[in-house]
């Protein structure tokens, strides 16, 4: 069966190569204007004189973040109890497998058998000091507790799954993380030896999670009831793919600009930091596919939840690892590396999901 991409755009498509770019303009930005990113993540809201969210990256990280709010119905999510199995499951693979399966595997890869290839320290945010090993397991904890982007409901499209089924998790994943991200990810930044105040991890949830959740609920019965469903799906979202776009391609760029040094002295840091969090990937995959058939889910059911466990929300990660640990920070540089994989990871499998499909008899 061929792999049909009409349904994603230029830029989804070319997700990984608008990366690649943002990582040399990034890096050249950092050569012939070594300020200007600093002066940027200067423009910040201080908490007892301390920094604490940068005005320009919180502005574009919500528009990074808003468009996949509005798009979310929310009165999906009380349908779902007609069909709790597909749920279930993905709940507890996201909650209760993917953040601890995330933290042994980058532990045992970049603090045990690459830890002398990521040599070095750093001085994050709060003015101390941590081994670079460490910052780079912290971005992986914060991937590895923020499950399913928006482009998820691409994956489940384009392995023909039940839309309905990614939808409604969609929106339960985002009511959940209001609850759980801010409790899960502070328990395991600390056994990282990274601990960060629980303030800093609601705040950074507030800002990057509720604020557009609510303002994409809002605006979204707003437009609908004035315009009708028919302008928002067509013309609204259609205007607003561009501004999420250029939000999330500028604050890559300034994170390269802030890590040139560190990439261009260690050029294989990124491949290091791509192995554990691809074999991270295909592991949640084959544990939700594998569960998915042991419960007789059918495959329209089964397929997008082993995508919804693959893949991560790494707008939310991005953005916490920039407000915890700044910009600069290793931990900031993987979460970019989980945006750089996420293409060619989610293409092929959604190439496996097609070619196992027999796997699960018939289909609805």
């Amino acid at each position: 069966m061929s792999l049909d991409k009409s349904s994603m755009s230029v830029f989804e498509r070319h997700l990984t190569l608008w990366v690649a770019l943002c990582m040399v303009g990034g890096i050249a930005l950092g050569k012939l204007a070594p300020d200007l990113a600093h002066s940027l993540d200067a423009m910040s809201l201080n908490v007892n004189g301390a920094p604490v969210v940068s005005i320009p990256i919180a502005i574009c990280l919500f528009f990074m973040m808003y468009p996949i709010m509005v798009k979310i119905d929310f009165g999906e999510v009380v349908k779902a109890a007609g069909s709790p199995k597909p749920v279930l499951l993905t709940l507890v693979v996201n909650w209760a497998i993917k953040p601890f399966t995330m933290l042994g595997i980058a532990t045992l890869f970049l603090g045990v058998w690459f830890k002398d290839m990521l040599p070095g320290t750093e001085v994050v945010k709060d003015g101390s000091t941590v081994e670079l090993y460490r910052s780079y397991i912290s971005g992986a904890i914060l991937l590895g507790i923020a499950p399913c982007t928006a482009m998820v409901l691409v994956w489940g499209h384009l392995a023909r799954g039940n839309q309905g089924h990614t939808l409604v998790m969609v929106a339960i994943n985002s009511l959940t993380m209001l609850l759980l991200y801010g409790v899960l990810g502070g328990w395991l930044l600390g056994v990282n030896h990274m601990p960060v105040p629980w303030q800093a991890l609601l705040l950074s949830i507030a800002i990057y999670v509720a604020l557009p959740l609510v303002a994409g609920y809002l605006s979204r019965r707003w437009i609908m009831r004035a315009k009708g469903e028919a302008w928002f799906r067509e013309k609204f979202l259609h205007h607003l793919t561009p501004v999420s776009i250029t939000a999330l391609l500028a604050t890559l760029v300034l994170l390269f600009s802030f890590k040139g040094e560190t990439i261009l002295a260690n050029p294989l840091t990124i491949l290091w930091i791509a192995i554990p969090l691809t074999l991270q990937t295909l592991l949640i995959f084959a544990l939700t596919y594998a569960a998915a058939k042991w419960m007789k889910l059918s495959y329209e059911d089964a397929a997008p939840s082993a995508m919804i466990g693959a893949s991560n929300h790494f707008e939310v990660a991005i953005a916490t690892a920039v407000m915890l640990f700044g910009l600069s920070s290793g931990a900031a540089l993987a979460t970019v590396v989980g945006v750089l994989i996420e293409v060619p990871l989610m293409l092929f499998l959604v190439r496996v999901c097609q070619r196992t499909k027999g796997w699960f008899g018939g289909t609805e």
